[in-house]
């Protein structure tokens, strides 16, 4: 079993980047979800335990899965390829080809 320590401190640490990469603060979080913005700083910090219904909203609030941000590894990707990956899941078909056809051009002609 993995240590709860590490688990609520990589829960904590996927919280706090999922919030930053939508933007939001603490303040606008709490709001949404009815709590006080100190308790998200809590949670952020891995002081304060965050029940199933929590999750489950700041999942939904963040725009990630439960299994992302209840993985245990210590290794976190990229944030910002994280969020061109979620902002590109919204794209329609063909503006996703299309920005794919970009991104192959760029690869073709590295910057200097």
């Amino acid at each position: 079993m993995k240590d709860s320590n590490a688990v609520r401190s990589t829960l904590a640490e996927r919280l706090r980047q999922a919030r930053e990469q939508a933007g939001l603060s603490q303040a606008q979080v709490a709001t949404k979800l009815r709590i006080h913005r100190p308790s998200v700083s809590e949670i952020e910090a891995g002081r304060r335990r965050v029940s199933a219904e929590e999750l489950s909203q700041l999942a939904d609030i963040y725009g990630v899965s439960l299994s992302w941000l209840m993985q245990t590894t210590t290794e976190l990707a990229d944030p910002a390829v994280e969020l061109a990956a979620r902002e590109l899941a919204k794209l329609k078909k063909g503006d996703l080809d299309r920005v794919l056809d970009l991104l192959r051009t760029l690869r073709r002609f590295p910057s200097r």
